[in-house]
């Protein structure tokens, strides 16, 4: 039985670099690649990025079996630590991961935790 979990990282981007590709990069990581078929194998999940400044915040929010809840951690971790991600046009969006780790889910984000479980 799948629970949800929720993780944060803290990210230094350039203004103009793509926010999207850090969640491209936990995706690749936990499911082979960004682009895929559902439901993803070892954790359903999803991104959110919030800039300000030069800092992007990311709230990931996954669900996966409790057994396997430590292993995606270390998986989220090892894709931002790369700290880049190649775009099928070529883009290279580059940043510097300042801090990752398990966060408390809050209450507005239980029913998209709820979504993740069923996915």
């Amino acid at each position: 039985m799948r629970l949800g979990y929720a993780h944060q990282a803290v990210l230094d981007m350039a203004p103009d670099a793509d926010t999207r590709a850090p969640g491209a990069a936990i995706t690749t990581v936990l499911c082979g690649h960004w682009e895929h078929e559902p439901p993803c194998p070892v954790a359903s999940h999803h991104t959110g990025a919030e800039r300000i400044g030069d800092e992007v915040r990311l709230r990931i929010l996954f669900a996966t079996e409790p057994h396997l809840e430590q292993r995606v951690r270390q998986d989220i971790d090892r894709a931002l630590a790369r700290g880049q991600l190649v775009s099928p046009d070529g883009t290279t969006t580059r940043w510097r991961l300042r801090l990752s780790g398990r966060s408390e889910p809050s209450a507005r984000e239980a029913e998209h935790l709820e979504r993740l479980t069923r996915g």
